[in-house]
């Protein structure tokens, strides 16, 4: 059984081989449908909060330890737990 993981963003089209489609984003993408989307779950709480986000701001400088505290929130993360399984 193939586990590997594929990352695209939502505005992309669906594939045939995706598989399982889950969308890790706190917003709905902009003018895109639940149809277009074709997604098998939603998992906001995996995404990074408002409050992490709004603080990188797309700052390159600030990855590094933007990758650290959201490592940090997926520890408290049900949905991350359930996605691991």
């Amino acid at each position: 059984m193939d586990m590997s993981v594929k990352i695209k963003r939502a505005y992309v089209d669906t594939a045939n081989d995706d598989g399982v489609r889950i969308l890790v984003d706190r917003i709905w993408p902009r003018g895109v449908s639940k149809e277009q989307l074709n997604i098998d779950h939603w998992m906001k709480e995996i995404a990074p909060s408002t409050e992490l986000r709004k603080w990188f701001n797309h700052e390159p400088e600030k990855f590094d330890e933007f990758k650290q505290k959201y490592k940090g929130e997926l520890q408290h993360s049900q949905q991350w737990e359930e996605l691991k399984k």
